[in-house]
């Protein structure tokens, strides 16, 4: 580095460092209120040499998960908060509406002691549960993998297969379509029933739902969070009763408001009628 080069490095630490201190200053002003944002080398999306991660731009990716490498995630899936999906040595392919819950592990196998190979393919609207493993092994479409289940290398889950949470599935098992499996090692335990099978894409939906309002909190900035605040704990003494006996109709703000998709569904309560 040349003089020249030194002077402008020595004026760029400068800069940096009185940036420094003026925002040390600024957040004692601030005092309780203030917002510190720390320095993190957490990647959500991170290349392995010239692999490099493929997310439709529809795709939920959590903040703190991690997807590395050679990975394809298809429109309308999730990877939620504490996800690792590491396509190091081989790829993993991640269908559409396709959600992968919180803490789960999906991995590959280069091979297998046969000299198969084993990347890790995941279909269109399969649900995984929290902290499940997938390693090297197929998971076809419109199945579920319970929560902590464990798939070893070589496993295919068949459509509208399940397996049961906590099951640890050995080494090149199939599991049928219409089946639940269960147990370490997981066997067959029974037939899956309609109101089953309709529940799979029932939940592969309802998280398709769910992963649009975290993606929506998750870009607000921080004087929007604020306001939001400041707007709850207003509205938090709200007493609808109250307010129709003096004929006052507050309206609730906007910000507010719930899409109807994650509001839990209505029930309406029959009065029952005495005849005389």
């Amino acid at each position: 580095m040349g003089t020249l080069g030194r002077a402008i490095y020595t004026v760029g630490k400068w800069i940096r460092g009185s940036g420094q201190a003026l925002d040390r200053v600024g957040s004692l002003l601030q005092g309780s209120h203030r917002f510190e944002e720390h320095l993190s080398r957490h990647r959500t999306l991170m290349n392995v040499f010239d692999k490099s991660p493929l997310v439709d731009k529809d795709v939920f990716v959590a903040p703190s998960a991690s997807v590395i490498g050679d990975v394809q995630i298809g429109k309308g899936s999730s990877i939620w908060y504490g996800c690792v999906l590491r396509g190091d040595v081989n790829n993993i392919s991640v269908g559409s509406g396709t959600n992968i819950q919180d803490n789960s592990l999906v991995h590959v196998a280069k091979t297998n002691l046969g000299g198969k190979f084993l990347p890790t393919t995941i279909g269109d609207n399969v649900t995984v549960g929290h902290s499940a493993v997938i390693h090297g092994c197929t998971v076809e479409d419109d199945a579920f993998v319970g929560m902590g289940a464990t798939l070893l290398d070589g496993v295919v889950v068949e459509t509208h297969a399940m397996v049961a949470a906590g099951s640890i599935v050995k080494e090149n098992t199939r599991i049928p379509s219409g089946e639940v499996w269960g147990g370490n090692p997981a066997k067959f335990m029974r037939k899956l029933t309609d109101e089953e099978i309709a529940y799979i894409s029932k939940s592969a939906e309802n998280y398709i739902n769910l992963a649009h309002i975290h993606a929506a909190e998750n870009s607000k900035s921080f004087d929007e969070i604020e306001v939001e605040r400041a707007l709850r704990k207003k509205y938090a003494r709200k007493d609808e009763d109250y307010d129709s006996m003096l004929g006052i109709v507050r309206e609730t703000p906007a910000e507010l408001i719930l899409p109807d998709n994650v509001l839990p569904e209505k029930t309406t309560t029959r009065v029952p009628t005495t005849h005389y």
